[in-house]
């Protein structure tokens, strides 16, 4: 690679760095979209126009995979505004546990963001009375915002950015094993978390004379959500795109602007993803260049190691980029050695560690995806509140690591 292509390397790096840094410096100026669209044009256009001028046609692929990635990230966080759970139950460790999983089963049928967005703030106002709630939002990230969506493309945003790579939309449910564990030994560390901390609560005389019930509301969305999620299945570019904005205006046009106020919805989250991704997608391509022609040279050999390296990644940085970063690094390492079988030009022990790590480790950190945040911003809104973020570290490191580590030797050949 000559000195002008490496040059072009940086961005990628820089960018990323700043989406790290900057919120932990100023999160106040960091909060306005402007900020963020100004963060992307300084790294993003300078790369963008080094594109266009030397490969014209994979602008307009990458251009193709950034519409494909916004379209089912933003109708699927438009259509999930427009439902509103209400829970009127005495909470009880069995029903929140029940509730972690429900939702973690449903993120991988509307992405973790929309089921949070659906879920956060019935299950916090069904606990909100109780004086021991540090843990509720914790382990709602770790599940509902993040493991959970493992399963398809849909779930998280790595998952579909494999899609987009070539990856059968249902090969992800090849993961259920490992997802299986995972979720599994985190929803038991809560359940007897809940059971000890809920024993010595006492359920307030005025909310147990109320009449137990649950009641949701704008069911119509649960039609639009299936019709984006068969545009994704049967559909190719354009026209996935095209059923999955419509049944977006559908959504706004037919569900009651109540609901949507209930919900506390704003496109805020949406255009934030938008302005930080269109930096991301335009400098990620020299990189993934890169990695792909020189895969051989970096020592990574293992599924193991693409496990914990793009895990590590993906807790600090956005967990989709990551996953691209190291899904080149393995294509080139398996075109190279002659692996198989092989997915997408992956070998499959390589792609199903990437996954993993990307989907996992992203609950590590608030800043490791998207719902991650917006689950603590509304915790906070609603009174219950969550931890900073370097105790919100000491809970996922005590937590999530030792599951981790058990998931590298039982699934990815750790220790062997």
């Amino acid at each position: 690679m000559d000195t002008l292509n490496s040059i072009f390397l940086f961005p990628f790096f820089g960018l990323l760095i700043t989406i790290a840094v900057f919120p932990l410096i100023n999160p106040h100026l960091w909060e306005k979209n402007i900020t963020k669209a100004i963060v992307s044009a300084i790294f993003g256009v300078p790369v963008l126009i080094y594109l266009i001028a030397k490969s014209p046609g994979k602008v307009l692929h990458v251009g193709e995979e950034f519409i494909s990635f916004i379209s089912l990230v933003t109708s699927l966080f438009i259509v999930s505004g427009g439902i509103f759970i209400y829970i009127r139950k005495k909470p009880t460790p069995l029903l929140n546990t029940a509730i972690l999983f429900l939702g973690s089963i449903l993120a991988n049928f509307v992405g973790t963001t929309g089921a949070s967005m659906i879920l956060v703030r019935p299950f916090l106002r069904l606990n909100r009375w109780r004086k021991n709630t540090f843990h509720i939002p914790v382990f709602f990230i770790f599940t509902v915002s993040n493991i959970g969506g493992g399963l398809t493309p849909i779930g998280d945003p790595p998952l579909f950015m494999g899609f987009l790579k070539g990856v059968p939309f249902f090969w992800s449910l090849k993961l259920f094993p490992i997802w299986l564990f995972e979720i599994s030994v985190v929803l038991l560390i809560f359940f007897i978390w809940d059971s000890i901390t809920l024993r010595n609560e006492k359920y307030p005389e005025a909310l147990a004379k109320e009449e137990e019930k649950i009641l949701i509301y704008g069911k119509r969305n649960f039609i639009y959500l299936g019709l984006i999620l068969l545009a994704v299945i049967l559909l190719h570019f354009p026209f996935r795109e095209i059923v999955q904005w419509t049944a977006a205006i559908l959504s706004l046009k037919t569900t009651p602007k109540r609901i949507r106020e209930d919900n506390e919805f704003t496109f805020h989250p949406a255009e934030e993803v938008a302005i930080v991704f269109a930096g991301i997608f335009a400098t990620m391509t020299p990189v993934l260049d890169y990695l792909k022609d020189n895969a051989d040279k970096f020592g990574i050999t293992e599924p193991w190691q693409f496990f914990f390296l793009t895990g590590v990644l993906s807790s600090f940085l956005d967990n989709a980029p990551t996953y691209l970063t190291f899904f080149s690094l393995a294509q080139g390492l398996s075109e190279k050695f002659g692996l198989t079988p092989q997915v997408a030009g992956v070998w499959e022990p390589f792609l199903k560690a990437i996954s993993c790590g990307a989907v996992f480790f992203g609950a590590n950190t608030y800043i490791g995806n998207a719902p991650n945040f917006m689950v603590k911003s509304i915790s906070e809104e609603m009174r219950i509140k969550a931890p900073n973020f370097i105790a919100y570290l000491l809970y996922s490191f005590l937590i999530l690591l030792p599951s981790f580590f058990a998931v590298a030797f039982i699934f990815f050949g750790f220790g062997r």
